[in-house]
C-alpha cells in the first residue's frame, strides 16, 4: 500500500483517466509540463486504497518529473502514468497484459507529448506489451534493441549522490566505514545496497516484502523491521521505495545526518525540508539524487552519445548536487528550494539555461 496523501493541485497541461477497456483497471496519464520537450516518465503500476489516490500519486509524480528532467539539463518535459489496482487484487498473466495494453492507447492518445518507461511495478516486458499500441515509449528489452533496465543507471547516480552527501557531512565522499539506512531494497535500491557493500558501507536495510532479508544476510548488512529503519543511528538515511515516508513524525525521530535517496515525493509534505534543516539534517531533493535513469533512457533513445558517455552523464549528478548545495547555503535556502529554482530558470527560459556541472 501507498501512504495516503493529499491531492495536489491541478496545474498541469492534460490529465487523461480511462477505465481500461480491456483491463477495467483505472489508468491515468499526467502530462504535467512539454515546456521541455516531450515529457518522459515511467508507468507505475501500484496497489492504492482509492482510485483519488492513484491520480493522486501520478498528479505529483509528473510534477516531480518537470522538475527531474529539468535540473537533469535533459530537452524532456514532465509527465507520469499509473495503472491503479484495488486493494487484493492480483492480476493474472492475461490482465496484467490488458492492463499495459490499455495504458498503451491513454498515452497513444496524447500523440507524442508523452512518452512513457518502466517504473515501479512495471517491467520492460510490460513496456513492450504498451509499444504493440504506441511508438511513444522507451525501456523497451535489450532483446529487441530497446535500453533496458534503468534501475541500475538510477543506482548509479544515487551512488554519486551520496558520494557528494557524505563529502558534506563528514569531509569525505568515502562510504567505507559510514554507516547507510536504506529502506526499500527493489529494484534501485538492493542494486544501491550491493555497490555500497562493494565500498565498505556499514549497511542497515529494511523492506516491506520480508524474503528481502536475504539480500541483507548475503550482504553482511542489518536487517530492521519496516517502520523502525529511522530510528537507527546513520551518516545518510536513504528513501528507496514509494513516496510519503518522511512524515513530520519520521523527521522528528530520524537519527541521521541526511537523507538522500532514489524514491520519489518521500517528504510526506513540501515543508518537510525545511523541518528537515531545522534539526540540522541534510536533505539532498529527490528529482536531484534519483535522476539517472530519465538521463539513461533520454539520452539512450535519442543515441546521444556512447554507452560509457552516458553512464559517465550519469555519474555527474553528484557535481550537480554539489553546485546545488553550494547555491543553497550561498543564498541561504533549504537545497530543495536550491533545486527547484534551478529547474524554475530553465523551465521559464524554455531550456536554454544550461546546468553547470563539468561535462553536463
Amino acid at each position: 500500500m501507498t501512504t495516503a496523501l493529499p491531492l495536489p493541485d491541478l496545474v498541469h497541461e492534460r490529465v487523461e483517466v480511462v477505465t481500461g477497456r480491456r483491463s477495467g483497471l483505472f489508468v491515468a496519464v499526467a502530462l504535467h509540463s512539454s515546456v521541455l520537450g516531450s515529457a518522459l516518465g515511467g508507468a507505475r503500476l501500484w496497489t492504492y486504497p482509492h482510485w483519488s489516490d492513484a491520480l493522486g500519486d501520478a498528479l505529483r509524480l509528473s510534477a516531480a518529473m518537470t522538475l527531474k528532467n529539468a535540473v537533469a539539463g535533459l530537452d524532456a518535459g514532465g509527465g507520469k502514468s499509473v495503472i491503479g489496482l484495488e486493494p487484493g487484487v492480483v492480476l493474472d498473466a492475461d490482465r496484467r497484459r490488458a492492463a499495459f495494453l490499455d495504458l498503451g492507447d491513454a498515452v497513444e492518445s496524447l500523440h507524442g507529448l508523452y512518452r512513457t518507461a518502466e517504473d515501479v511495478g512495471s517491467t520492460t516486458q510490460d513496456m513492450l506489451v504498451v509499444s504493440e499500441r504506441t511508438e511513444h515509449v522507451v525501456g523497451l528489452p535489450d532483446a529487441v534493441g530497446g535500453a533496458g533496465e534503468p534501475a541500475g543507471p538510477t543506482s548509479l547516480g544515487v551512488l554519486a549522490a551520496i558520494h557528494a552527501t557524505l563529502e558534506r557531512v563528514t569531509g569525505s565522499p568515502d562510504p567505507a566505514g559510514r554507516r547507510i539506512t536504506i529502506a526499500g531494497v527493489g529494484q534501485v535500491g538492493g542494486r544501491l545496497a550491493e555497490r555500497l557493500a562493494a565500498e565498505g558501507a556499514t549497511l542497515t536495510l529494511t523492506d516491506v516484502n520480508p524474503a528481502k532479508r536475504v539480500l541483507a544476510e548475503s550482504l553482511g548488512a542489518a536487517w530492521v523491521e519496516p517502520g523502525t529503519e529511522h530510528l537507527v543511528r546513520a551518516d545518510v538515511f536513504v528513501p528507496a521505495g514509494v513516496g510519503g515516508l518522511l512524515t513530520d513524525d519520521v523527521i522528528d525521530t530520524l537519527d541521521a545526518s541526511a537523507v538522500c535517496g532514489p524514491a520519489n515525493n518521500p517528504l510526506a509534505s513540501h515543508d518537510g525540508a525545511d523541518r528537515l534543516a531545522a534539526r540540522g539534517i541534510l536533505y539532498a531533493p529527490d528529482f536531484v539524487v534519483n535522476a539517472g535513469g530519465v538521463i539513461y533512457l533520454d539520452l539512450e533513445s535519442k543515441r546521444l552519445g556512447t554507452h560509457e558517455e552516458i553512464l559517465d552523464r550519469v555519474r555527474r549528478i553528484g557535481d550537480v548536487l554539489r553546485r546545488l548545495l553550494d547555491d543553497a547555503d550561498r543564498l541561504g535556502v533549504t537545497p530543495l528550494e536550491a533545486a527547484e529554482r534551478l529547474a524554475a530558470e530553465r523551465l521559464d527560459a524554455g531550456g536554454r539555461v544550461a546546468v553547470s556541472s563539468p561535462g553536463a
